[in-house]
Formats: C-alpha cells, sequence, structure tokens
C-alpha cells in the first residue's frame, strides 16, 4: 500500500506541473536543407526558422500567451540564375486546448494569429539586387501531441495544420493570399516547460 501511495504521489507531482496557474515556455527550432542536380546544373535551398512562446495556463485545459517566429531562406538555383534571399518574421496570441490522455501524454490544439512581415531579396550575378518588402496578416491552428517527460518539461509533436495568410507588397506590389491544410506533409519537434 505505501508503494502505491508514493508511485500516486510521484505522478500527482509530475502532473500538477501542468495545471492551472502555470507559465508555459517553449518553441521550435527548424532547419531545411535540398540540393537538386538538374542535367549538372545545382540548385541549393536552406531554410531555418527559430519559434519561441510564452503562455500562462490559466484552467486546466487552457492556456494563452504570445509568439514570435524568425525565419531566413536562400535559394541559389544555380546555372547563372539569380539568388533568392528571405527574411521574415511573425508576432502574435495563442490560444491552447489541452486534453491529458494519462500521465505521460497530452493532446492539444493551438489557434495562432497576429501579424507578419516579409522581406525578399534577389541577386543577380553582375551584384545588382533588387528588394521588396510586405505586410500582412496570419491565422492558424495546429494540433499536436505533448509527451511530459519529467516535471512539465516535454516534447511537442506536429503533423501540420490549417491556416490563411496574406501578405501585401508595397510600392503598388501584389497582394498575395494562401489557404493551406498540410496535415501529414511537415513535421514538427518541439519543446516546452510548464513553470
Amino acid at each position: 500500500m505505501k508503494k502505491f501511495l508514493i508511485i500516486a504521489a510521484l505522478a500527482m507531482t509530475s502532473f500538477v506541473s501542468a495545471q492551472k496557474g502555470t507559465v508555459l515556455v517553449g518553441g521550435n527550432i527548424g532547419y531545411a536543407s535540398e540540393t537538386t542536380d538538374f542535367g549538372g546544373v545545382e540548385s541549393k535551398e536552406s531554410e531555418f526558422s527559430f519559434s519561441p512562446r510564452v503562455g500562462y495556463q490559466f484552467n486546466d485545459n487552457w492556456t494563452v500567451g504570445g509568439e514570435f517566429t524568425v525565419a531566413s531562406s536562400k535559394n541559389d538555383q544555380g546555372g547563372g540564375s539569380p539568388e533568392y534571399k528571405t527574411n521574415s518574421s511573425r508576432f502574435g496570441a495563442f490560444v491552447r486546448y489541452s486534453v491529458p490522455l494519462s500521465q505521460t501524454f497530452s493532446v492539444f490544439a493551438d489557434l495562432g494569429a497576429g501579424f507578419q512581415n516579409q522581406t525578399n531579396k534577389r541577386i543577380e550575378n553582375n551584384g545588382f539586387s533588387t528588394k521588396t518588402k510586405a505586410d500582412g496578416m496570419y491565422v492558424g491552428v495546429t494540433p499536436a501531441l505533448f509527451i511530459n517527460m519529467k516535471k512539465g518539461f516535454g516534447l511537442n509533436f506536429s503533423i501540420g495544420g490549417l491556416g490563411y495568410e496574406t501578405l501585401s507588397y508595397d510600392n503598388n506590389g501584389a497582394d498575395v493570399s494562401k489557404f493551406y491544410f498540410n496535415f501529414g506533409q511537415t513535421f514538427n519537434i518541439g519543446i516546452s516547460k510548464n513553470f
């Protein structure tokens, strides 16, 4: 009986750290690189992103907070083609609804919305470059799985989401809007900690 009480107390301690009144700190870091050979002409594309977030769990199931993302990508198509560089950032808010499945596993869905900006730079082989800037908004829903590793520290796994975003380019440039539904097409791993 004593062993059962000790195990129950330990389980409750690890579970309590993710309940009402806690602060959630987490985020994702991503890197992608692709090299393609088109008949002897090599194309290289790379992207890096960093997405921290902080939230307050005001209820056993609800968390609200802020999120920020910075990303940078580079595309060099080779063979005398111009090189493209893109820097972007997002800042906004999110709300999370989570449902514990056990002491170790929880499922949650994040609804995030906010503003975004993007700077694109095209660099020609002769050194001449052009730059375009855009501002817009975004909204998205991402379902995910949380694995509690120890004392509120855990891993988040998601396989895509649903979203809508807009960008309006300066100097009478194009207005771009995009709707995406990418379940099963992306895979993200993040870390989080409840304090």
